[in-house]
């Protein structure tokens, strides 16, 4: 589906060998399969009436709009311009004005951004890491969501408080690799929970999430699919202890109950045994009480369950700081959708670079280089790669600096 390998063309010299390499931009854009591109234009019917600008040629210029970090679609446009030459020869015959981008962006498909991400997602699952860190064989899954703010005036269907628009990103991690396997993109008014149904549920797995995706209903669901789901208890909420567990309190643990629901509606969905693990974190001077149905586990380890959430709170915040999913070029929901969903593909794509060569360093990094580096005609592996050779250490006496003065 994806090649990583580009041949390179090679032209001999008398003195030697000489590998000439496409621009960075170019071997990046080879990591995509055109032929999968393609198959998702013509299932949703993307090019019916697009004059001359095609989904692919739109796709290459929004993904040069985030890892130029493009401020405005006059850069976008402009800085295609520039390298024609360099690009050609992947089929972008040439730049978009801005005019047919920004109409792009407002009409074309965005589902087909959104199956694209997906299908690049299945090749990510593939060079993602063997497992996570806990020493359990069971997939490891977080769940959350974050607020998108925008302003009310320019994007009114963005509907989310009164006097305040906004989108949410819901997404949920794979601590594998950290790798988002699941995300959805609704106005800001909608509950996280509401987005929870849509979360495929496999066997086995570890689900974990915060108290805003309590619902009876869903965690129910869970269980029935032999899953396993590790969340905070709310206080609302009433229940009644069967047993209690000893625990060692040295590491922060206060109890270990098994609870049944007390309330008459809540013990209806849900009216299996649970478990109730309370954790002291002295750090912070607060005590956490968590709910799952997971019975196999140590304590301590839910606790660090809850813990690992974190992931997808910086993963939620690189998105952040480092892509253009803060300011827009359309105010239409489609152009705002299609730019998060290309944002997300540039994200896996720099995974599967990190963990195909190797890289220590971040994704931030990795960004970076790209960003300064992004037409040079190089191998994308030397740009990423340190230079591990060190300056040779030189006597003060033995050098061949010049000196201003004699003494």
């Amino acid at each position: 589906m994806y090649v990583f390998d580009q041949k390179q063309n090679t032209h001999s010299k008398e003195d030697g060998a000489m590998v000439r390499h496409a621009s960075l931009f170019s071997q990046l854009i080879g990591l995509f399969s055109r032929r999968t591109f393609y198959g998702l234009v013509f299932r949703h019917g993307s090019e019916r009436y697009s004059k001359g600008f095609s989904s692919w040629d739109h796709f290459v210029a929004m993904l040069f709009c985030q890892l130029a970090q493009a401020k405005s679609l006059r850069e976008i446009c402009g800085g295609l311009a520039c390298c024609m030459g360099k690009l050609r020869h992947l089929g972008l015959k040439a730049a978009p004005n801005k005019s047919t981008l920004s109409y792009a962006n407002a009409h074309r498909s965005w589902q087909m951004f959104r199956d694209f991400f997906y299908e690049t997602l299945e090749f990510c699952k593939k060079t993602a890491p063997a497992r996570h860190k806990f020493r359990f064989k069971n997939k490891l899954l977080t769940l959350d969501a974050t607020t998108i703010s925008l302003c009310l005036s320019l994007f009114p269907w963005a509907k989310f408080r009164t006097t305040k628009g906004a989108v949410k990103l819901h997404a949920m991690i794979d601590l594998k690799g950290n790798l988002p396997a699941f995300a959805t993109i609704t106005d800001g008014k909608v509950h996280d929970v509401k987005a929870a149904p849509l979360v495929p549920i496999e066997p086995e797995g570890i689900y974990v999430a915060d108290r805003a995706y309590i619902d009876f209903d869903w965690l129910w669901s869970i269980d029935q699919k032999n899953a396993y789901f590790v969340t905070r208890l709310k206080r609302s909420i009433k229940w009644t202890r069967v047993i209690s567990h000893p625990v060692d309190k040295s590491v922060g643990l206060r109890s270990d109950q098994e609870i049944l629901l007390f309330a008459k509606k809540t013990n209806e969905k849900y009216p299996k045994r649970l478990r109730r693990i309370s954790f002291r974190d002295e750090l912070q001077a607060r005590t956490l009480v968590f709910l799952t149905n997971n019975f196999l586990l140590p304590a301590d380890t839910i606790a660090a369950l809850y813990k690992a959430r974190w992931e997808i709170e910086l993963f939620f915040k690189w998105i952040k700081q480092n892509l253009k999913v803060k300011s827009f070029f359309g105010t239409s929901a489609n152009a705002v959708k299609i730019q998060i969903w290309i944002a997300m593909i540039v994200y896996l794509i720099l995974a599967i670079i990190r963990e195909r060569y190797r890289l220590e360093s971040s994704l931030s990094q990795l960004l970076h280089f790209l960003e300064v580096n992004l037409f040079e005609q190089k191998s994308l592996v030397s740009i990423f790669s340190m230079n591990s050779r060190r300056m040779p250490t030189r006597s003060l006496g033995n050098d061949n600096q010049l000196k201003l003065f004699d003494y």
